[in-house]
């Protein structure tokens, strides 16, 4: 029997984010699940190295990776467009598990309790652990979101001005320190040209 998990998968690159918005660059959602993983991983080194935590920085940015995986059926839906009111995001969280219970069925049976709680993080199944690092996926998701608009005002696109200043107060909310420590180090170097970050 043939499992089509991996290739709806790679499909994610043609699942094109920030639809409603004018962009300089177009963005996908395999591009973004990547930069997820990226800055998930990164924000549990800065807890365990600074904060004195004890989280799976590789479990957490593997989880990251598929923290969107049901945007191959869903497409992704715009932020205002789903929580402008409570029955639409109601009705969008039971597309999101539809789409995540089709996808398992593409997985082996052997394989399925493994992507599971990729695919269902909220589900009955998730341990303590993984729920503790689920809030550095979202909050890495939510920053992934504040560095495309960092990138787009840089661009000189303004379209990205107020989404900017949501996302900032958004993650001022979260209250991690791995936040705060990341946009006071690492987040300036996304508004700087190749040649500044290179001196």
């Amino acid at each position: 029997m043939n499992y089509h998990f991996s290739a709806y998968m790679y499909r994610l690159r043609s699942i094109k984010r920030w639809s409603l918005m004018r962009s300089t660059t177009e963005e996908n959602v395999a591009e973004h699940s990547f930069h997820v993983a990226l800055l998930t991983h990164l924000l549990c080194e800065i807890g365990n190295k600074l904060f004195q935590r004890q989280l799976n920085a590789e479990r957490a940015a593997t989880l990251a990776l598929f923290h969107d995986a049901t945007e191959v059926f869903t497409g992704d839906i715009p932020t205002p467009v789903k929580h402008h009111n409570p029955k639409l995001l109601g009705s969008f969280r039971e597309m999101e598990s539809i789409a995540g219970e089709r996808l398992l069925s593409m997985v082996p049976p052997e394989l399925r309790s493994s992507y599971q709680v990729m695919l269902f993080p909220n589900g009955a199944d998730t341990n303590p652990s993984d729920a503790e690092l689920f809030k550095y996926v979202k909050a890495a998701d939510s920053l992934d979101a504040y560095l495309k608009c960092t990138w787009e005002l840089t661009c000189g696109n303004r379209e990205f001005a107020v989404a900017k200043e949501q996302l900032h107060d958004k993650l001022d909310k979260l209250n991690l320190p791995e936040i705060g420590y990341f946009l006071e180090h690492f987040a300036p170097g996304f508004e700087m040209t190749l040649d500044e970050l290179s001196e």
